[in-house]
């Protein structure tokens, strides 16, 4: 079996910022790939070709900019490619612009979520979620921010008024990016939950797996999309035993 499971983080969780936590971003660090590579995309396929009404979104009105978006990917993780790229694990992937969500869930580890401004607001119009943490994307498309944000209880209305500025303010070629970090009591990446079936939060004591998202927010030049990217790791307690203490 592929490992899914990374064996550190490439930040620390126990400096965490007040909320929301933002930082700036070097564009070059914006996709990732580590040692769970193989095992991470060998799940992405199975659950693209499987589930794609649970995974992928996308309004008509988001297809320009989620083909810039594609082209982006591409440029930064393959700047090769033509019709078809050789990921690090040997698999072939067609470019398919036609279908541009489901192709950038066969690129690279990062699930993207892209946000339009709508009157005041971002909603969600296009993603590709294969690793949702305790949401689905059924409820949340086609919906303004602050509603996506809606189950997590420190998110309050200042949190959402500050993310929203952050959104409309993040710049082109300027990232932004922040982390999470939560105790699960299994590895599964796959975790999607309703918010009408709100999650046991389990303490590190009774949970063997922590899971922890980069969440980057990056402005599309052409467009002006906003994209939200997450990059999932998930780390067995025992690797993490500092981590477990707190």
């Amino acid at each position: 079996m592929k490992e899914i499971l990374q064996k550190t983080l490439p930040y620390d969780v126990l400096a965490p910022r007040p909320l929301p936590g933002i930082q700036p971003l070097n564009m070059t660090e914006w996709l990732q790939r580590d040692e769970a590579f193989d095992g991470q995309m060998a799940r992405r396929d199975s659950l693209i070709a499987t589930k794609p009404e649970t995974v992928l979104a996308m309004s008509e009105e988001a297809r320009p900019a989620a083909e810039e978006l594609l082209d982006a990917v591409l440029a930064a993780a393959y700047p090769e490619a033509a019709a078809r790229v050789e990921r690090p694990d040997g698999v072939t992937v067609g470019i398919d612009r036609s279908q541009p969500m489901r192709t950038l869930g066969r690129l690279v580890q990062e699930d993207f979520c892209i946000l339009q401004k709508q009157g005041d607001e971002h909603v969600l119009t296009a993603a590709v979620l294969c690793f949702p943490a305790s949401w689905t994307l059924e409820e949340k498309f086609g919906r303004p921010l602050v509603s996506i944000h809606e189950p997590v209880a420190s998110y309050d209305a200042d949190v959402a008024r500050r993310v929203q500025r952050l959104f409309d303010g993040v710049q082109v070629g300027r990232p932004l990016w922040r982390f999470n970090a939560l105790w699960y009591a299994d590895a599964e990446l796959h975790q999607p939950r309703s918010i009408h079936n709100r999650r046991r939060v389990p303490v590190p004591q009774d949970a063997g797996f922590l899971r922890s998202e980069k969440q980057s927010i990056v402005r599309l030049p052409v467009t002006q999309a906003v994209v939200f990217s997450i990059h999932t790791y998930v780390i067995a307690r025992a690797d993490a035993p500092r981590l477990a203490a707190h």
